[in-house]
């Protein structure tokens, strides 16, 4: 790798030259190459800026497809080498005909959405980046992928992504100076930045909703600790918490993700005691969340019936008993022996309150959801922060020795950390690619 940054010439003009010669030296011809990526949501504006940074120097032009024309048109902002597009991800057809005309693919689509376009990749032998966790059924691609000679790069975000470079940093460097390993803890949240957490509960939304209120669900947590496998169910997700002090940014808990155990082979960390993975979040965060699950309100397996008629308070009291003489309030008190701090969140988002839902239909979880977007959406000139920390034990030359390591990334208003640190590492993958 050469480095220009001590070079007082235009560093930029001289590495189009060094490219310029280079293709002259190997006849290989000059020609723009095209990037497509699928969706243009909250996590993709620092990675097309990155990409369209570079489109002159990498020689390709940047497309980017999403059903909201106007977003795309955002991301984009009329630079030169960029393309926004109306796209219908869904559409077979449609999606097939972007894929087979670009020379690389970046899928930014909710997760489950992933394996049809990996499908199509495969079968038009496009090479595709993801950032998300690599499925059960994506796994199973694995030797389609092999067959049809393309790259799928997917874990390769924030988290997963982020995570996993800097524990696997950490980790080798122990096991090379003939460390072993006995504790790894690794945790990552995306929060609101100090200056602007003006809520009680201490979160604004920084990323999918959707995910945020379905947290957790689709089987138990499990981790190992101190040698005992532990499994955790949905409904006592929200009550395991971890406790985690962060010099200069305070207290923070920690629920655990959803399967630890993956990454004991994918580590390499053979019979380690003790690995825990989680979610971070701002300290009281969990108890109040479990209201939500204690109650139903998380549930998105059935429609909410006579929706349009609604009030909040009539929604609450939905999930609560029939006692007409008794108020909502007391009746949640005792149900769940709700205290005061919990209370207070719950009157702050208007659970109680007789305005009317707004919604012709929904499950519980889109109810909740749709109150939720209305308190907690960042406001103008907001600032979110992400926070990751991780744990290490092990033991070298007969003694134990800890190590934490924390990173913290905050916004700007330019990009939102979450967009930073889940964009850049696709954007700088694709560039390698």
């Amino acid at each position: 790798m050469v480095c220009f940054s001590n070079f007082t010439i235009n560093s930029k003009l001289l590495w189009d030259a060094l490219l310029y010669l280079a293709r002259r030296k190997t006849k290989e011809p000059i020609m723009s190459r095209q990037i497509l990526i699928i969706g243009a949501g909250r996590s993709c504006s620092a990675l097309v800026d990155y990409l369209l940074d570079h489109a002159r120097e990498g020689e390709w032009k940047v497309k980017v497809g999403d059903m909201d024309m106007s977003l795309a048109q955002e991301r984009v902002h009329d630079h030169p080498d960029g393309i926004a597009f109306e796209l219908n991800a869904l559409d077979p057809a449609m999606r097939r005909k972007e894929i087979e005309t670009s020379d690389l693919v970046i899928s930014m689509l909710p997760a489950r959405f992933h394996l049809d376009v990996v499908k199509d990749c495969i079968e038009l032998k496009k090479s595709i980046i993801a950032p998300s966790y690599i499925s059960k059924e994506l796994q199973e691609l694995n030797e389609d992928i092999k067959a049809a000679g393309i790259g799928l790069l997917m874990e390769c975000g924030l988290d997963p992504g982020i995570d996993h470079m800097s524990a696997m940093e950490v980790i080798d460097r122990i096991k090379g100076e003939g460390g072993k390993l006995i504790r790894f803890e690794s945790f990552t949240g995306g929060l609101i930045a100090p200056e602007s957490d003006n809520n009680p509960w201490n979160y604004k939304f920084t990323w999918n909703p959707r995910n945020v209120v379905l947290a957790g669900q689709g089987g138990s947590a499990r981790f190992i600790r101190e040698g005992r496998y532990k499994y955790v169910p949905y409904s006592k997700l929200f009550t395991r918490v971890k406790s985690i002090k962060i010099e200069g940014y305070g207290e923070f808990e920690g629920y655990p993700n959803r399967d630890s155990l993956k990454y004991k082979k994918v580590y390499d960390l053979g019979d380690i005691p003790t690995l825990y993975r989680g979610t971070l979040r701002r300290a009281g965060y969990s108890e109040a969340w479990n209201t939500f699950v204690q109650l139903g309100m998380t549930d998105d397996t059935f429609e909410v019936d006579n929706l349009e008629g609604l009030t909040w308070r009539d929604f609450t009291n939905s999930f609560l008993s029939y006692a007409t003489d008794i108020p909502v309030e007391e009746k949640l008190r005792s149900y769940l022996n709700v205290t005061d701090e919990i209370m207070d969140k719950l009157v702050w988002l208007g659970m109680f309150s007789n305005e009317k839902i707004g919604l012709k239909k929904g499950t519980p979880a889109k109810v909740l959801q749709h109150l939720l977007e209305q308190k907690w959406s960042l406001e103008a000139g907001d600032k979110d922060m992400i926070v990751m920390w991780h744990r290490f034990n092990y033991e070298l030359n007969g003694k134990e020795n800890e190590i934490h390591s924390s990173m913290i990334v905050l916004g700007d208003s330019y990009h939102t950390a979450m967009s930073k640190t889940v964009g850049l590492p696709v954007a700088i993958s694709a560039r390698l690619m």
